[in-house]
């Protein structure tokens, strides 16, 4: 177009949007250049997800680019002042950056896929979280879970189905997991407490459990509820790997004394003192065996109550008192979406009681075989639960997990095309 002093700022804001679609065009899907190998690769469920979310807003983004363009150089664009005209392109120009944003929240977890180990390994935790967040019922279509690793002692869970930054709903569940915890049945912990938060969600157990609590009188009930949806992870945990959810617990928690006993009521975080009380009252529930009285136990030689002001000991006498009828009402809460079956019938923990998880232990030891057929999250109880039994060192601990990942990973990207229960050898 001709440019004139009128026509300026029509020519410039056209130039900048037509530079908005070549940054657009450069935009990628990840299959055209994230190079790893196929056991490091996305769930082909979550790769489809993702890549036809991101696909979809960039194409929704380039017919608003061309919408502008065709309004900017026509009648109505012309009939408009600068100032109207630049105010649309800024609108245009934040919905591109927030495309931009929504690509990279997703290119961090997948790059590491790239990496030698880690990406593999990353694959086997996707196959470990799907594996906790499913269950055997027609309760929920469970979304397709994708790990990342990152600094830090904490993970966290963007959960599926949820707004994303700019709009739009998040296709699968993205968890960050801590790079500290790998490789150690800790890991399990960590991402078994954020795929609970997944479960509690597609089960409404934050809303049901509120109802029930709300009918309880006193302040230790007023506090567990405020708290209700990390105690739901945490027992999610418990439910699906046993002594080992406790155990990395104790391990994430286990902060100077004055961070222990910080009681900030507002936190939906139960402190770390009593949260780490109550995963041994759930384990003690579920799992009836006299380890998880000797961790309490251990827990209060680390550390002791003693020295604290008044307040607290009244605060946590109350809750300690009122955690076994809390624990009791948790497991045998029934939520409509369970159809008539409690949150401990559901979750099958028969499967996990502390005798069978040392049974299959002995009996897969030497025949590694069994172990790297059998779910990934049944095979975490057990090497938790190896490990506080004292058939398994650090060490020894760390290689085997490493093993069971890669074989995990290896396992889905070749369940397309072999059963699910053939055990590759690695």
């Amino acid at each position: 177009m001709k440019v004139t002093a009128g026509t300026f700022h029509h020519w410039l804001l056209a130039q900048e949007a037509r530079a908005l679609l070549t940054r657009l065009d450069r935009v990628k899907p990840f299959v055209l250049y994230e190079t790893m190998v196929p056991a490091a690769a996305l769930s082909r469920g979550a790769q489809a997800s993702i890549e036809g979310y991101l696909a979809s807003g960039r194409d929704n983004l380039r017919g608003m680019v061309h919408d502008y363009l065709h309004w900017l150089l026509g009648a109505d664009g012309h009939a408009t002042t600068p100032e109207v005209a630049q105010r649309h392109f800024t609108l245009l120009r934040l919905r591109f950056n927030t495309v931009l944003t929504q690509f990279d929240l997703f290119s961090d977890a997948i790059t590491q896929r790239s990496e030698h180990d880690t990406g593999v390994w990353l694959a086997g935790l996707d196959a470990l979280a799907q594996d906790a967040l499913e269950l055997s019922g027609d309760y929920y279509p469970a979304p397709e879970v994708v790990c990342y690793l990152d600094r830090g002692v904490g993970a966290a869970i963007r959960r599926a189905r949820t707004r994303l930054p700019g709009g739009g709903e998040n296709p699968v569940a993205v968890i960050r997991v801590p790079r500290e915890r790998m490789i150690g049945s800790g890991i399990a912990s960590s991402l078994v407490h954020e795929v609970g938060h997944q479960a509690a969600a597609l089960l409404d157990l934050v809303n049901s459990l509120c109802a029930e609590l709300q009918q309880q009188v006193g302040d230790a009930w007023r506090y567990f509820e405020r708290c209700i949806s990390e105690i739901v992870a945490d027992f999610w945990s418990v439910a699906r790997v046993g002594v080992t959810a406790t155990l990395g617990l104790m391990g994430v928690v286990s902060l100077p004394r004055a961070f222990v006993f910080r009681m900030v009521l507002d936190d939906p975080h139960p402190f770390p003192w009593i949260r780490v009380k109550l995963s041994c009252a759930m384990g003690a529930a579920l799992y009836p065996h006299r380890q998880w009285q000797r961790l309490a136990r251990l827990w209060d030689a680390f550390y002791p109550t003693a020295g604290l002001n008044a307040a607290a000991h009244a605060l946590i006498q109350e809750l300690e008192d009122t955690i076994p009828e809390f624990v009791a009402l948790l497991t045998q809460h029934r939520p409509n979406a369970l159809h008539g079956r409690s949150l401990a019938e559901a979750l099958d923990v028969d499967a996990r009681q502390p005798a069978r998880l040392s049974a299959l232990f002995k009996t897969w030891h030497g025949a590694s075989r069994r172990m790297r057929a059998a779910a990934p999250a049944l095979v975490c109880a057990v090497v938790g639960q190896a490990k506080i039994d004292g058939k398994l060192s650090a060490e020894q601990e760390s290689k085997l997990l490493a093993r069971l990942l890669t074989q995990w990973a290896m396992r889905r990207a070749l369940e397309v095309s072999a059963p699910r229960a053939t055990a590759f050898v690695y």
